[in-house]
């Protein structure tokens, strides 16, 4: 067990601080919608300015808008960059800091492109005009050229051709689809026969130069981002991502390096790696390339070690080897020495350094959660966010660890809403290990008062949920309505070790169902807790394990059970092509695989049930929702289906967040309702 982890056996980890309840306005879903969500940082090469993506939602016309704005990093007002009725996103300071580069989809514009504007101001210029779109943009070091990623017909050398092919799809007279080889899906959306290649154009525009098309490498077509690849120092070189599989059944992220000219062929760093690697990045100097690597086949959750590779001797070595954290978001110091990255410990978002000599690493940040981490030169910006804090921009001073906050978009916003406090406590779980659990409390809470509480069953399994805020499950919104509000990193939530992390595999429930169960044994222990108004629900995985304790002994009175796997046996043919990731397919250990699927145990179904599905839902297909509600109407369960049929994994659009939230609302009131005596 960690020190760290040892520490939070011992009881509370830390308090968050919370904005005054004596702020006058609830924090309602649509006080939430109204919050300006900001977007990762670009930082000039100087570290004088940064520039941010800010979101805002109106509500009436039920959508959203992305701007870019310029924020000073010695303090000061941010202005407004772009102001187009487009979204403007993805910003990118060239190598110079003359200009920044941008992606947006204006005016005539069919597909996404890019766009540069001048650091000044003035009017946006388009470099590209890719029939397909464009994405992932990054500058060449000499900032004369732009990389980008675009998803081609391999085949078709012409843009004209790639342009009409897809009108061609479009407009055909039938709509059907084709696969030979898995996955056929990915989260909401189908994949189809073109692969995801980079691709450079020059600053004036012109006829873009293939990087990778032809080389028998490709990014990933389930996703792919500017953390896929990155450029070396002198421009002579790109290493990207790539999946070696051929099968479509057995994934293998790799790094690949190529000549940027794509003249040259490309070279595996390692073929002989048996699961995936990600996230490469040159040092500034150019002598060393880092990424992360996986060991464990198939397991999104297993540790990723950081890995430096010495490009003049090519030699490999690890360099967080005996740390049992994961490796992520990386970015280099300017001088070359170090490294740092974003790393999920312990229900926080921290960033870490770790020197080129190893040694264990050292957390630069403690409280709150941060993200979207750029340096330049002596300076560095990061997204800061907590329960109580949307994402805020701030400065980072990576040795002290001393944050200045930027931003000030939802300061008045913020100011006047109430918020109740958070809290982090442990609880001893599953064979008594000790389990986190945020605690949220009602804005006014008074100890000497019950509440019910409303327990949040977090998805993945393998995601610890952080001290971060969250628009589609929002808190504060849960407990502005009178409820405490609970959400616990049961056994296989990443953040608190492998051992921890891997120690639900292949039995990804009967741990998290005890522990769910002990953390409603320690809220029911609590003086100002009403153990007969206790509800819970959760998403995706989460939603599974609401499925779970409809079959099983619980204390709760409602569930509420949101994209949720109903049938285990239905879930693994259709969950990204049967990727095994630590468990084993139903024909293997049939009888086995049926005792962790919900449906075998409909005969135990008796707890009032809202079941919440959307039809774009590829991750957890609609059909789990629907034969779930259909079991409960037939067992004469009080129930509810709400079916989105334009919403995915997740509920997304404005309006639809406003009726799930206000579907919930009812449900909890119905079943655990909040009394006179506990507001």
């Amino acid at each position: 067990m960690s020190a760290l982890f040892r520490g939070l056996a011992a009881g509370f980890l830390f308090c968050a601080a919370a904005v005054p309840v004596a702020a006058a306005n609830p924090y309602t879903a649509e006080a939430m919608w109204g919050l300006a969500r900001i977007g990762n940082p670009t930082l000039s090469p100087d570290g004088r300015l940064a520039v941010v993506p800010v979101t805002r939602y109106d509500l009436a016309a039920n959508k959203g808008s992305t701007d870019l704005w310029m924020i000073p990093t010695d303090g000061g007002p941010a202005r407004q960059l772009t102001s187009d009725k487009a979204s403007d996103t993805a910003p990118a300071f060239s190598p110079d800091g003359s200009a920044i580069a941008f992606l947006s989809k204006r005016g005539d514009d069919t597909e996404t492109q890019i766009y540069v504007i001048a650091t000044d101001g003035g009017e946006a210029r388009r470099v590209t005009d890719i029939p397909v779109g464009v994405g992932a943009v990054k500058w060449f070091p000499d900032g004369k050229r732009l990389a980008f990623v675009a998803d081609v017909w391999p085949e078709l050398t012409k843009w004209e051709d790639q342009g009409k092919r897809l009108k061609e799809r479009a407009e055909a007279k039938t709509s059907a689809k084709v696969w030979e080889r898995a996955p056929i899906a990915y989260w909401d959306h189908f994949l189809d026969d073109r692969e995801p290649h980079l691709f450079s154009i020059a600053l004036e525009g012109g006829e873009p130069v293939a990087i990778t098309r032809g080389s028998g490498y490709w990014l990933s077509k389930q996703e792919y981002g500017t953390s896929s690849y990155d450029i070396s120092p002198d421009g002579t070189e790109v290493a990207f991502v790539a999946d070696r599989d051929r099968t479509g059944i057995d994934a293998n992220d790799d790094i690949i390096v190529i000549p940027a000219c794509g003249c040259k062929p490309a070279r595996n760093l390692n073929p002989e790696s048996v699961a995936d690697e990600s996230n490469p990045v040159y040092s500034p100097d150019g002598r060393y390339l880092a990424y992360a690597q996986k060991r464990t086949p198939r397991f999104y959750a297993d540790t990723q070690r950081l890995m430096l590779l010495e490009r003049a001797t090519d030699r490999t070595r690890g360099l967080t080897e005996q740390w049992d954290r994961s490796a992520d978001g990386l970015v280099w110091a300017r001088d070359s020495k170090s490294i740092y990255g974003v790393i999920d410990d312990a229900a926080t978002s921290r960033i870490y350094r770790f020197t080129l000599a190893g040694g264990t690493p050292r957390a630069v940040t403690g409280a709150s959660s941060f993200s979207g981490l750029e340096v330049a030169g002596k300076t560095a910006v990061a997204l800061r966010q907590g329960f109580s804090e949307p994402a805020t921009l701030v400065r980072l001073d990576p040795a002290s660890g001393t944050v200045t906050k930027l931003s000030q978009f939802n300061d008045v916003a913020l100011a006047n809403l109430a918020m109740g406090k958070v809290e982090s406590v442990t609880y001893a779980g599953a064979r008594g290990d000790p389990v986190q659990m945020w605690v949220i409390y009602p804005p006014g809470f008074d100890p000497a008062k019950k509440y019910p509480v409303y327990m949040l069953l977090h998805g993945g399994p393998h995601n610890g949920i952080q001290d971060a805020l969250t628009y589609r499950w929002n808190a504060h919104v849960f407990a502005n309505w009178g409820y405490i509000v609970t959400w616990h990193n049961f056994h296989g939530s990443s953040g608190f070790g492998q051992a921890f992390a891997d120690s639900i595999n292949p039995d990804r429930i009967t741990m998290p169902y005890e522990d769910t169960i002990k953390a409603a044994e320690w809220l029911a222990a609590q003086p100002f807790v009403d153990a007969g108004r206790m509800v819970a629900g959760g998403g995706s995985y989460g939603g599974f394990l609401a499925t779970t304790l409809l079959g099983r002994p619980h204390p709760f009175k409602a569930l509420i059970a949101h994209a949720a796997v109903y049938d285990n046996f239905t879930q693994i043919g259709a969950d990204y092509g049967a990727s095994k990731e630590r468990f084993f397919n139903y024909w293997e250990k049939p009888e086995e695989f049926a005792r962790y699927s919900p449906h075998t145990a409909a005969g135990n179904f008796v707890t009032p049930t809202l079941v919440i599905h959307g039809q774009l839902d590829q991750r957890v297909p609609v059909n789990h929702g629907i034969e779930l509600f259909n079991t409960l109407q037939t067992r004469g369960v009080p129930s509810k289906l709400v079916y989105f049929p334009d919403e995915n994994h997740w509920v997304l659009k404005p309006g639809n967040s406003l009726f799930w939230y206000q579907t919930v609302h009812d449900w909890l009131a119905k079943y655990a309702p909040v009394t006179a005596g506990s507001r």
